[in-house]
């Protein structure tokens, strides 16, 4: 083999504070050494498409040599048990130290908002083992979901950043395949300046999506100013939302540009602070009370869809809270389908009575946190499966997702599919692969905060769109928690909020 040697590695968490502790259990994806690079070059991986984007561009680049080392990722939840990231640790510090001097470049699949139980920046801990062990002169490229929280070390030790674009994100594989483009371009000689601005905002996550709204208009102008200037001025420009529940102390809405011309980094990230600042008022949660979508699921003449954005699984939440379906059954809403709930008692329990099989369901015999209800209703099981999907839009497009033990039950008018393991409904073939027809349905409800605006939306336009507000760990309305690390004052927690801080 010829060509560049690189390193592979990663670690994907978003971690919400106020959630349970994840386990090792809680990681669904645990590649190491050759495994990883199989996964990534498969046309159904199971980890998410910044690895395979990031392959797949540097095979079609040129010859290369990659060096997988290990790429751990989890739905998300709370703080990583310390000794399970210590563990991770220990593994990628043995294949670091057995490359070094042997590697050209590093590339890492990164969150950034993950948390451990012992540490507030995991992933600065991982950029800073690789330049620890490899010293400061090998290209270091990190991707980031941008809903990452930006700290010092997560700037300084890297030579570019690369953060999503897309919220619902859909340009995961093509952040990838910039890493390798950014990374090549770092290993034939070129450097990197980062220009890094973090501001006292605190977004809500509902505020941050990117096809409309203040979050979206900055993403625009970056980019635009990004190929105005051209890539000998600008290599990359990420506006980074970040994630409020993961309550750090360099929580902040965040704009690091990445490039060779210092002079323009700086006055861009300068620039593009100064427009987040000045839509500062309008990054607010604006929900629909949970009365007001009952009454909307039981007299709209189009079909809907509700977000259960409080529970969302993609944030933390436990996707089983019992809110929204009470008052649904309650009001009689008819012609309904809700995904998905977690309650993996639940499944196993009306899978094996069978299709056809009318029970009392109970949700929630053991509650995994305090929004989580006990609930019984009568039930009927109406389709059963094991739960082996492959995505087929938006984030899970093309990725095999194990749901766990899954059935359909319907309670009333509303069909509710059950799973056993803990995901948000992002798309739509987490219902469909039950025999569930989405486009003759009412009223849908999903456990998930955006990302099924990336899978649903072939049903509902975002006028068709209800985000409810309920009780949850992802709640929108942030000062429902009990914030300890948080900078403060930050907006939309506090009056008089000023920027440049003194």
């Amino acid at each position: 083999m010829s060509g560049p040697r690189v390193a592979l590695l990663g670690f994907s968490i978003e971690c919400n504070r106020f959630a349970p502790v994840a386990k090792r259990d809680d990681f669904r994806v645990w590649l190491e050494g050759d495994a990883l690079l199989a996964d990534a070059r498969s046309e159904a991986p199971t980890q998410l498409a910044e690895m395979p984007g990031f392959v797949a561009a540097m095979d079609a680049a040129g010859d290369w040599q990659p060096r997988p080392l290990m790429l751990a990722s989890a739905e998300p939840n709370g703080p990583v048990d310390q000794p399970v990231f210590d563990a991770m640790l220990a593994v990628w510090r043995e294949g670091l130290e057995a490359l070094r001097g042997q590697v050209e470049g590093v590339y890492c699949v990164l969150h950034g908002a993950g948390l451990t139980t012992g540490l507030d920046d995991p992933e600065g801990a991982v950029q800073g083992l690789v330049r620890e062990v490899l010293g400061g002169t090998v290209p270091l490229v990190c991707s980031y979901d941008l809903h990452g929280n930006v700290s010092d070390a997560m700037v300084r030790d890297c030579d570019a950043f690369v953060g999503y674009r897309t919220n619902p994100h859909l340009d995961m594989r093509e952040r990838g395949a910039e890493s390798a483009d950014l990374l090549r371009r770092l290993m034939a000689g070129e450097r990197f300046h980062r220009a890094f601005r973090r501001l006292p905002i605190v977004p809500p996550t509902v505020s941050l999506l990117t096809a409309k709204g203040p979050y979206g208009e900055v993403i625009d102008q970056g980019q635009a100013r990004a190929r105005h200037l051209g890539p000998a001025k600008i290599a990359n420009v990420s506006m980074m939302g970040g994630f409020a529940y993961g309550d750090t102390p360099f929580n902040g809405l965040a704009i690091i540009v990445t490039g060779p011309d210092r002079a323009a980094c700086e006055a861009l990230a300068q620039e593009l602070a100064e427009a987040a600042w000045a839509r500062r008022e309008r990054f607010v949660a604006q929900l629909t009370p949970l009365a007001e979508a009952t009454e909307r699921a039981l007299t709209s003449e189009v079909p809907l869809i509700f977000a259960d954005v409080a529970d969302n699984p993609g944030g933390g939440g436990g996707g089983n809270t019992m809110f929204i379906l009470q008052a649904f059954l309650k009001a009689g809403v008819q012609g309904a389908l809700m995904g998905v709930i977690h309650d993996p008692s639940l499944a196993a329990e009306a899978q094996a009575l069978g299709v056809g099989a009318r029970f009392t369901a109970r949700f929630n015999r053991a509650p995994r946190d305090e929004f989580a209800h006990p609930f019984a209703t009568e039930a009927e099981v109406v389709a059963v499966s094991d739960g082996r999907v492959t995505g087929r839009r938006g984030i899970f497009a093309r990725t095999a997702v194990e749901l766990g033990p899954t059935v359909a039950l319907r309670l009333g008018g509303i069909v509710v599919v059950v799973i056993s393991k803990r995901t948000q409904c992002a798309d739509p073939v987490f219902l469909e692969h039950l025999g569930l027809d989405i486009g003759a349905a009412r009223v849908v409800v999903v456990k998930s905060r955006g990302h099924f605006r990336g899978g649903f939306d072939e049903f509902f336009s975002p006028g068709r769109v209800v985000e409810v507000d309920a009780p949850g760990l992802t709640s929108p309305v942030l000062d429902r928690f009990s914030w300890t690390r948080l900078p403060r004052p930050v907006l939309p927690l506090d009056a008089g909020v000023v920027w440049p801080l003194n």
